[in-house]
C-alpha cells in the first residue's frame, strides 16, 4: 500500500529581504509575505507548460483555486475518504469470506492453491493499480479541480462494487476488474480531499492527519463485513453486501454535485499572493502613475474608494481565517527552518532538474529501497494466513492471528499518526532511515520465528511500521527534492514500486510450489534484500549529510538551507 501521506501542502522559505515591506499598508498578512516564499506540493507529475489552466464557462475567469473565506464553514467540513479511500488494503478481511463464497471455484475446482493464487493477484493488480493511479489522479485535479475527480472516483467504485457483486454471472474475471475498479475509485476520492485542509488553515495539520486516518481506517470496511458475514452464517453474502455497499458512490456523487467545491481551496501562501497582486482588477480604469493628480475624475476616484474597501474586506476575512499574527507567521517560518536544520539533507537537491535528481543515488537507492519494503508489505498482507499456517503448523492459530492482523490493521495507522509527525519533525533524516531499516529487519526475523508471541509482535510493529514508512518517504522526498518537483519523483518513486508489486505472483510461485509451501525462503529473501540496500541508502545519506552540515558551518549556505 501506498498513496501519498503528507503532513503539509505547503513550505515556506526566506527570500531577499529587498522586497520587506512592500504594500505595508495591507496589513500583517501580507507584510509577512514579502519575508516568505510559499512552495506549494504537487501531485502533478507533468511539467508546468504541459497544464494550462482549465476556464471556468460560467465566470469566464481562470479558476484553478479559491479561498475558503468565500466559501461557508458548513460546506468545508465533509470528508468522504472513510469507505472509499483504500478500502482494497483490507483484503486479509475480504479473502477468506470470497474464499468461502467460491470465488475462482469454476476455475480452480475446489484447488485451495489455485484460488489462493488468483486471489493474491486480484489483490496484487489492485495494490498496484492504486499506486500507479496517483500519476494521472495528479494532473486530472490540477487541470479540472476536486469535483471531477471526486465524480470520477464514484463512477469507478460503482463499477467495482457492481462488477464484484455479479461476478459470479459475468464472462470475464469480474473480481479482479471489479476489485481493480474499487482500487482506482480511492486515489480518486483521497488525493483530492487533500485540498480540504485549506479550509482550516489554523488546523491544516489536523485536517491531513484526520484523512490518513480516514484511509487507514477505511481498511476496516471488510473486517466489519466478515464479522457481519459470520454472524448471519454466511446469508449476507458478498453479492448482497456490495450492492449495499453502492450507496457509498451514489453519496459521494451526490455531495460532489451539490455540496463540494468545483475548485481547490486556495493554500496559504496562495491566499497571501491575492493580497500582494495588483491593488486594481480593472487597471485600464487606473490613470497613468505619472499623471495621477491631473487626470483622476469623480468616477476614478469612486472606483479606487470602493476597491479600497473591498480589498480590505478581503484583508480582514483572510486573517480572520488564518487566525495569525506576523509574530505567529515568523514563528512558523523559524519552525520550519528548525526543522529543516534538523533534518540535515532539505535542499541538497532541490536546485536540480526533475531528471537530474532522478539519475541521483539519492533517487536510485530510496526508490529501490520502497520497491522492495512495497513488495513485502502486500505480500504480508496477502499472505499472512497460509504464512502462519505453515510457520506454527496450527490453522486454528492462524486464523486467530489472521483476526488480530485485520483489526489491529486500521487501528494501528490511527494510533501512529501523531507519533509519526513528531518523530519526523524532531529527528533527522539519516535517524528515520536508520529506524526504517532497523524496524524493517526486526519485522523480517520476527515474521520467521516459529512461535505465537513472536507472530503477534510481528503483526503489531507491522502495522505501525507500515503508516510511518509510507510518510517517512514522502517526507524524504520533500526535504531532498522539494515540492517543485514533488510530482514527478515521488510519483515515479510510487509508480515504480507499484509495477514491481507485480512479483508478488512470482513470489506466490515460490512459496506454493517451488518452496512447497514453506514460506521462510521467500520472507529470507525479501529480509536480505531489504538489509542490504537499506543499509547502502542510510550509509549513503550518512556521509552527504555530514558533507552538508561542514558547509553549513562554514558559512557556504545557510542553518535550515540546502543547496539551493
Amino acid at each position: 500500500m501506498s498513496l501519498q501521506r503528507i503532513a503539509s501542502l505547503e513550505t515556506f522559505v526566506n527570500v531577499p529581504a529587498e522586497g520587506r515591506g512592500r504594500r505595508s499598508r495591507q496589513g500583517s498578512v501580507s507584510s509577512i509575505a514579502a519575508s516568505e516564499r510559499a512552495r506549494k506540493l504537487t501531485f502533478n507529475p507533468l511539467p508546468e507548460s504541459w497544464n494550462p489552466a482549465f476556464v471556468d464557462d460560467r465566470d469566464h475567469h481562470l479558476a484553478q483555486s479559491r479561498g475558503a473565506f468565500e466559501v461557508p464553514q458548513w460546506k468545508r467540513i465533509l470528508v468522504l475518504c472513510l469507505f472509499a479511500a483504500g478500502i482494497v488494503f483490507g483484503y486479509a478481511a475480504l479473502k477468506p469470506v470470497l474464499k468461502k463464497e467460491g470465488a475462482y471455484e469454476d476455475i480452480c475446482n475446489g484447488g485451495d492453491t489455485c484460488m489462493e493464487i488468483h486471489l493474491n493477484l486480484m489483490f496484487t493488480v489492485a495494490a498496484v493499480a492504486t499506486n500507479v493511479a496517483a500519476l494521472p489522479v495528479g494532473a486530472i485535479l490540477d487541470h479540472y479541480g476536486p469535483r471531477v475527480c471526486g465524480v470520477i472516483g464514484s463512477v469507478f467504485l460503482a463499477i467495482g462494487a457492481l462488477s464484484m457483486s455479479f461476478a459470479r454471472n459475468l464472462p470475464f474475471d469480474a473480481f479482479l476488474v471489479g476489485y481493480l475498479f474499487l482500487a482506482l475509485g480511492g486515489p480518486f476520492t483521497y488525493i483530492s480531499s487533500f485540498q480540504l485542509s485549506n479550509a482550516f488553515p489554523r488546523h491544516s495539520g489536523l485536517i491531513l492527519a484526520l484523512l490518513t486516518g480516514a484511509f487507514d481506517a477505511s481498511s476496516a470496511l471488510f473486517l466489519v463485513y466478515r464479522i457481519i458475514y459470520e454472524k448471519t452464517g454466511g446469508t449476507f453474502g458478498h453479492h448482497k453486501f456490495f450492492l449495499v455497499y453502492l450507496v457509498v458512490p451514489v453519496v459521494i456523487l451526490g455531495f460532489q454535485l451539490t455540496l463540494l467545491p468545483r475548485r481547490s481551496y486556495k493554500t496559504v501562501g496562495e491566499i497571501i499572493e491575492v493580497i500582494e497582486g495588483p491593488v486594481y482588477d480593472d487597471l485600464s480604469a487606473v490613470p497613468d502613475a505619472g499623471n495621477v493628480d491631473d487626470q483622476v475624475d469623480e468616477q476614478t476616484a469612486l472606483l479606487r474608494e470602493e476597491q479600497r474597501e473591498h480589498r480590505e474586506s478581503i484583508v480582514h476575512n483572510i486573517e480572520e481565517l488564518l487566525g495569525s499574527s506576523e509574530a505567529d507567521k515568523d514563528k512558523q517560518v523559524q519552525r520550519e527552518e528548525a526543522r529543516n536544520e534538523k533534518s540535515g539533507v532539505w535542499g541538497v537537491m532541490h536546485n536540480r532538474t526533475a531528471w537530474e535528481q532522478i539519475c541521483s543515488p539519492w533517487f536510485v537507492l530510496v526508490c529501490l529501497f520502497t520497491v522492495v519494503q512495497m513488495t513485502r508489505i502486500n505480500y504480508f498482507v496477502a499472505t499472512i494466513r497460509p504464512q502462519y499456517e505453515a510457520i506454527l503448523g496450527s490453522k486454528q492459530k492462524a486464523i486467530e492471528i489472521n483476526n488480530f492482523f485485520d483489526l489491529a490493521l486500521p487501528l494501528g495507522g490511527i494510533i501512529s499518526i501523531p507519533f509519526i509527525g513528531v518523530i519526523l519533525d524532531h529527528t533527522s533524516t539519516v535517524a528515520v532511515l536508520t529506524t526504517l531499516v532497523t524496524v524493517a529487519t526486526t519485522i523480517g526475523v520476527l515474521g520467521v520465528l516459529p512461535y505465537t508471541w513472536a507472530a503477534y509482535a510481528n503483526v503489531v510493529l507491522f502495522v505501525l511500521y507500515r503508516p510511518f514508512y509510507y510518510t517517512a518517504v514522502s517526507d524524504y522526498s520533500a526535504k531532498v527534492f522539494g515540492f517543485r518537483t514533488f510530482g514527478k519523483v515521488y510519483g515515479t518513486i510510487i509508480c515504480l514500486s507499484g509495477l514491481f508489486n507485480f512479483s508478488q505472483s512470482g513470489l506466490d510461485f515460490l512459496f506454493h510450489q517451488t518452496f512447497r509451501g514453506d514460506p521462510v525462503p521467500v520472507d529470507l529473501l525479501l529480509l536480505a534484500l531489504g538489509l542490504v540496500i537499506g543499509f547502502c541508502l542510510v550509509a549513503f545519506v550518512a556521509v552527504r549529510a555530514r558533507e552538508l552540515n561542514r558547509k553549513r558551518e562554514a558559512g557556504l549556505i545557510g542553518n535550515g538551507q540546502g543547496e539551493y
